[in-house]
């Protein structure tokens, strides 16, 4: 599941109704620093939160409706040659596909 900050703070609200979205806001970005949960920026639209940090993989995004899954990585990421990585040294790869789902699809 990946929530927005606005889901988590409507879910938490219902239990602890003083939670102001600013704390929500300030813990999920000290999550993210800690490795608890992934940032997940997928076009248009609020940040996402992946829970999911032990398992490598990619993300699936709806175009239309915003649904958003997990993808399996593949064993393989690729690569940038030489010339096309500006002097940048490169951590890592976040690869998001965009496509319809089958919902939005039959619409």
């Amino acid at each position: 599941m990946h929530l927005s900050a606005e889901t988590v703070h409507r879910r938490a609200h219902d239990i602890l109704p003083e939670i102001s979205l600013a704390t929500v806001y300030n813990t999920l970005n000290e999550l993210v620093s800690m490795g608890e949960v992934l940032e997940v920026s997928a076009g248009a639209g609020p940040k996402r939160y992946d829970p999911n940090v032990a398992t490598p993989h990619h993300h699936l995004v709806c175009t239309s409706c915003g649904d958003l899954r997990d993808v399996p990585a593949p064993g393989s990421v690729p690569e940038l040659g030489a010339g096309e990585a500006h002097g940048f040294v490169v951590t890592g790869v976040d690869i998001v596909y965009q496509g319809r789902c089958p919902r939005c699809s039959e619409e």
